[in-house]
């Protein structure tokens, strides 16, 4: 479910507050009610209903469902809905000048609240609540139709012509030169040929693959591009349990050939650190443009990505010195 309160959300809540409203102007209307009726009880509907629809739409069901908590979800649903609709029902009662000594206390007063606040908030609750299921579905459509894109994107990367070809050259300068390395070299690429295969279906990875198949692509790089591009890895954790989008790492090391072009003197250093929440890749800008040729799926799908997959978005830095990218680490076991 979308925790975020969007603007049809608040569009629907209009609405209904104004079809319902004038529905019991009518009925206020039909009984004569004072104007402080009007003036009193209308708000506090509006602030009341909304609260309690909000409140559990927007915490109780993320933070205690989800987390299978459910005994403090009703704890917490009770006393919401018997604080808010106490206050609500106490000022109508107020303002329509009823008998005090009627006025329900103790257990009453809880079983009565449960109920009224039930049954005021039941229609537009089921509103929200369909609204926001739709909205899911919707959004999980649209997650495995950008997947698909994903792998076909990562496909086509790794058969790209370009890809091939200078590998190729690469393969074929090595096996005149160094024999041995040459042999290394098929066989990391063959490792990444195997990993694509391999993941072509999974939307994450765990950290660990992700990092030792970004380690077989790194020494493509290196050997090709011999010192014009420095690669350091800094893990700071431990990588077991921990996630992120399948081929992540490997479209960020392809961002930093693409976008940059070592000059004679200086390599282009990239420092690719992992703490417990992000993975962070931040690489020295060069002055000089590299040409126009990209492996990977790119920053803007790797964004899209993590708007489906997660809460939490990627956070770029780009400096005239520095490009600093930061992925979110996805955990995928649920802590109870």
């Amino acid at each position: 479910m979308n925790k975020k309160i969007n603007k049809s959300d608040v569009l629907l809540m209009v609405v209904y507050f104004i079809i319902s409203f004038s529905i019991q102007g009518l009925e206020y209307y039909n009984k004569d009610a004072m104007l402080k009726e009007y003036l009193l009880d209308f708000p506090t509907d509006l602030i009341t209903i909304s609260s309690i629809i909000f409140l559990f739409v927007f915490w109780l069901i993320p933070k205690f469902v989800k987390e299978k908590k459910y005994v403090l979800f009703a704890i917490f649903g009770i006393v919401i809905l018997v604080t808010l609709t106490g206050i609500q029902f106490t000022v109508g009662y107020w303002t329509g000048e009823n008998d005090w000594s009627k006025f329900p206390t103790g257990i009453d007063f809880v079983i009565d609240m449960i109920n009224r606040g039930a049954s005021d908030t039941a229609f537009p609750f089921a509103l929200l609540l369909t609204k926001k299921f739709y909205e899911g579905q919707n959004q999980l459509l649209k997650f495995e139709k950008q997947q698909k894109e994903n792998e076909l994107k990562l496909l086509r990367s790794q058969i790209d012509p370009h890809f091939l070809f200078n590998n190729l050259n690469t393969l074929d300068s090595l096996i005149d030169s160094d024999a041995e390395k040459a042999k290394e070299y098929i066989n990391r690429l063959s490792l990444i040929y195997r990993y694509l295969i391999k993941t072509k279906d999974a939307e994450v990875m765990e950290l660990s693959d992700e990092i030792e198949s970004a380690e077989n692509y790194i020494f493509l790089i290196k050997t090709r591009f011999a010192d014009d591009y420095d690669f350091k890895i800094v893990k700071l954790i431990t990588l077991e349990d921990k996630f992120i989008p399948t081929g992540a790492v490997q479209a960020l090391l392809e961002n930093v050939v693409k976008h940059n072009k070592p000059n004679k003197h200086n390599s282009i250093k990239t420092v690719i650190s992992i703490t417990e929440s992000v993975l962070k890749v931040s690489n020295i800008k060069s002055n000089i443009r590299a040409k126009n040729e990209s492996f990977g799926t790119g920053l803007e799908n790797l964004k899209a990505r993590y708007k489906l997959l997660s809460d939490k978005d990627v956070l770029i830095i780009n400096t005239d010195k520095e490009f600093i990218i930061s992925i979110p680490i996805i955990k995928l076991i649920e802590e109870n």
